[in-house]
């Protein structure tokens, strides 16, 4: 259930969207770069500490508050919100294992838009399967030595430092010896792979990491030695209503093109919006965009309020709201016809930037795993 301020929140975001992102959106996804202004004026606004304790530069809000933001800025341009999703995904590591030391010198400046972090679990090698990282970091008095590549990282090309997971004991099985420690760019050994040009989500920045034998003192570890898996498991559930947020924003937008399009485009002497066709295709599509948003702020709120264990509603919500990004972009996109091909029209950005939704931060194939195994446990 949304409260007052949740709609106030609502408003705010909504006309910072429509007013910072969508008249340049077309723009960031030919360039791939947003102005400094936008991205201070996204710490001035607070949105990039959104969950964040008020004493750390944040807002102190909840996650339905960050579902409404990223929901309303995917709504005018996606790319935008990987920003606000790597502030989250990195920080809420330093907010529940890290010291107050920490807290101060890494999660701080993050929120304050002094710094930019990033979240290394993936690798090459070690995608859907987390536990097979490679990465290592050995021991060395009171250092560790870090050898090892992460792909795909968010903010990758121009992170300050980076929450990377790494194996600190070589004979460990599984899961087990995996530990989270948080690297600074300046460290010699430390560098970056050629920025990635993708399909989608231009406007976000991509690229892998390398280590080098790149020296860390143990005061950078995060948490307890050996138990970065379980600390890089215990915030999935809150991401994933995070991402979900993200894709149910590029459906709603792709919904709007529709409507828009449909009411404007004259076939056989009218609307094609008069056409009973559209009209079963448009309830389709906002059918299932509201049906994301219930699931979404539902969980959202059970996560605010601690209401038992929302595993399973998180990668429901990952799951279902990626799956109708894609299906809603493609509708949209269909009834644009011809010119939905063309990048002169947003719904082309917006179904390339919708693809993604169902295969970073946990494939659609994961998360049903994830929800079956709780069913069927």
């Amino acid at each position: 259930m949304l409260e007052k301020k949740h709609e106030m929140i609502r408003k705010l975001a909504r006309e910072f969207a429509e007013k910072e992102l969508a008249p340049y959106a077309t723009e960031v996804d030919k360039t791939g770069e947003y102005s400094k202004d936008v991205i201070d004026k996204l710490a001035k606004y607070k949105f990039t500490g959104i969950t964040i304790p008020k004493e750390y530069g944040g807002a102190g809000g909840d996650y339905r508050s960050l579902a409404i933001v990223m929901e309303e800025f995917a709504r005018k341009d996606a790319s935008i919100t990987s920003y606000i999703m790597a502030n989250s995904l990195s920080g809420a590591p330093y907010l529940y294992y890290g010291t107050e030391e920490q807290k101060q010198k890494f999660l701080k400046p993050m929120v304050l838009g002094e710094k930019i972090g990033a979240f290394g679990l993936t690798e090459p090698g070690a995608g859907s399967d987390a536990s097979s990282i490679e990465t290592t970091a050995e021991s060395d008095g009171d250092d560790y030595i870090i050898n090892g590549r992460k792909c795909f990282i968010t903010m990758g090309p121009v992170c300050d430092h980076i929450v990377a997971f790494c194996k600190t004991d070589r004979q460990a099985k599984g899961t087990k010896g995996i530990s989270a420690i948080i690297v600074e760019s300046f460290r010699e050994g430390f560098s970056r792979g050629k920025e990635e040009d993708k399909l989608g989500i231009r406007g976000s920045k991509t690229s892998d990491i390398i280590f080098d034998n790149v020296r860390v003192p143990k005061e950078n570890l995060l948490g307890k030695e050996g138990e970065g898996f379980k600390l890089a498991m215990s915030i999935l559930d809150a991401g994933r209503i995070t991402v979900s947020s993200q894709a149910l924003g590029l459906a709603q937008g792709a919904l709007d093109e529709a409507i828009k399009y449909t009411k404007e485009r004259i076939q056989f002497g009218k609307p094609i919006s008069k056409l009973q066709n559209t009209q079963f295709v448009i309830a389709d599509m906002a059918t299932k965009v509201e049906t994301a948003r219930a699931l979404i702020y539902n969980t959202a709120e059970k996560y605010d309020k601690k209401v038992g264990n929302i595993t399973k509603e998180a990668a429901m919500c990952k799951y279902y709201a990626g799956e109708i990004a894609n299906q809603v972009a493609y509708a949209s996109l269909q009834l644009h016809g011809g010119y939905g091909f063309m990048k002169e029209y947003a719904i082309e950005r917006i179904y390339r930037d919708a693809r993604i939704m169902s295969i970073y931060e946990g494939t659609s194939e994961i998360q049903k795993v994830v929800i079956s195994g709780i069913l069927l446990k």
